[in-house]
């Protein structure tokens, strides 16, 4: 076989359709998942197997049933494309030894992707990747993956088509006043960004005073004029419907709905730090919750202040969920959350849930009866102004460890001008500042992308941060 291309990221392995993302790679992955089931006892539990709107999701999907099934694992294969948040509740739900899901969540539309949940729904830790790694690493030398045909393991009884989103619908309402939102009389925008997210939102707030309207919900793999990451620069259409209808806010979902973005009333982006943040004030304020804040090392130091003020602890993790997720297991977490919109929650799966997290943003709203940007200016009287921002630059693949070896080697004193009190290199390289601002340089983990943060008093600060960040970097 060719040169293994499977690496496994921050969550999962992604590849260009076609490239690398081809079905006998994920026939491949697919394998390697069932020798690590049945290497860990977990193959009598079975296997959720599911799919986003990406072009031939659902076929990559029904490949990765055959090899599991050809290798007598009964799988769980949903019968219709599912939101992450779905199938990783359903996974838990079902008691199943782990899930398979096709998709790339925000990349662009070249691109897709092989995420696999563990036993409990949580994206799986190193541990667990690194093993299915290894067999796949094995199987790409000396094997074939077994594989029984969709049909015929249908036939057998190997495959059933199972809907899981009724027992996540049952949990949800379980978490939320989902009658008191639909009576809220509330104008919503709701954008799923062409994803999977499409209808749910919509659906669960619709039969009452609440008015809901939604663009970009039909299925398109294309994602046209736009890459499904709800950030300011793919929601300029729903920045401008907000404007035209008068709403209220606007909520945009991922591709596979597992992250939220939201917009306040003037169609003006509330970063992924400040929703969290609010999330954080409504479950300790509004809900009169206390538990641990987990938070990734890219997010906002105002959850450090909330902290502070209602008594409870912070923890930092690297990036990537599957670090805040055994915080919310172990250590029954609050809430959990990282930059990149995804946050989840005590009492629920260990994952991100964008359509959760979107029900309890508008009910800070309603509970509170401030607008998005009353809420901001209510969350800054009581941790002061923080601004933040994020550029992403490409780089040639084979320039990642020169980048690396410039930041390493020539660590700055002072950035624009305030001195540089701590270096920290938990993931990536994060300069922290006397006054509390921080830049941080960083990689991504399923392309080659650099991502550059930083979090300071004024708009003007961050984006002279960012540019230091870049002439840091070379990029």
């Amino acid at each position: 076989m060719d040169k293994n291309p499977i690496k496994f990221g921050t969550d999962g392995w992604r590849g260009i359709i076609a490239g690398d993302f081809t079905f006998d790679n994920v026939r491949i992955c697919a394998q390697g998942v069932a020798d690590y089931l049945k290497q860990n006892g977990l193959d009598k539990q079975g296997l959720i197997i599911g799919y986003d709107n990406r072009f031939a999701s659902e076929d990559f999907a029904a490949a990765s049933a055959e090899v599991a099934a050809g290798n007598g694992i009964k799988v769980y294969l949903c019968p219709v494309a599912a939101p992450t948040p779905i199938i990783s509740y359903g996974t838990a739900a079902k008691n199943a030894g782990g899930a398979i899901i096709i998709t790339a969540s925000h990349n662009p539309a070249a691109w897709n992707g092989f995420k696999y949940k563990s036993e409990d729904g949580s994206s799986a830790p190193d541990e667990v990747t690194a093993a299915i790694e290894d067999n796949i690493a094995r199987i790409f030398k000396t094997g074939q993956p077994g594989r029984m045909p969709l049909e015929e393991a249908v036939g057998k009884g190997m495959v059933e088509y199972l809907d899981l989103a009724p027992v996540y619908l049952k949990q949800i309402s379980g978490l939320v006043d989902l009658d008191g939102l639909r009576k809220t009389g509330l104008k919503v925008i709701i954008d799923p960004m062409y994803g999977v997210g499409s209808g749910y939102l919509k659906d669960l707030l619709s039969g009452g005073t609440t008015d809901v309207t939604e663009i970009n919900a039909e299925r398109n793999p294309l994602f046209p004029g736009i890459q499904p990451e709800p950030i300011a620069a793919n929601l300029n259409k729903l920045s401008a419907t907000i404007r035209e209808q008068g709403s209220d806010v606007g909520i945009a979902t991922d591709g596979d709905a597992d992250r939220v973005g939201i917009m306040d009333e003037h169609g003006r982006f509330l970063t992924t730090l400040q929703v969290f943040a609010l999330l954080s004030l409504y479950l300790l304020e509004v809900r009169k919750e206390t538990g641990l804040i987990a938070r990734t090392i890219n997010t906002s130091i105002m959850l450090d202040r909330l902290a502070g003020m209602y008594g409870v602890p912070v923890k930092e993790t690297p990036i990537g969920f599957k670090y805040i997720a055994p915080m919310l297991q172990n250590e029954n977490a609050l809430i959990g959350g990282e930059e990149s919109g995804g946050y989840g929650f005590r009492g629920h799966v260990a994952e991100r849930d964008g359509i959760l997290a979107a029900l309890y943003f508008l009910d800070l709203m309603a509970k509170t009866g401030k607008t998005p940007s009353q809420l901001i200016d209510y969350l800054y009287s009581k941790v002061g102004t923080h601004h933040y921002n994020r550029v992403d630059v490409h780089f040639p693949e084979n320039e990642r460890q020169t980048i690396i070896e410039r930041v390493k080697n020539n660590p700055p004193d002072e950035i624009d001008g305030v001195k540089v009190e701590r270096v920290d290199t938990t993931d990536g390289f994060r300069f922290i500042m006397a006054d509390e601002a921080w830049l941080l340089i960083r990689f991504s983990g399923t392309e080659p992308l650099l991502r550059v943060y930083a979090e300071s008093g004024t708009p003007d600060r961050v984006e002279r941060l960012l540019q230091r960040g870049r002439e840091l970097a070379g990029v």
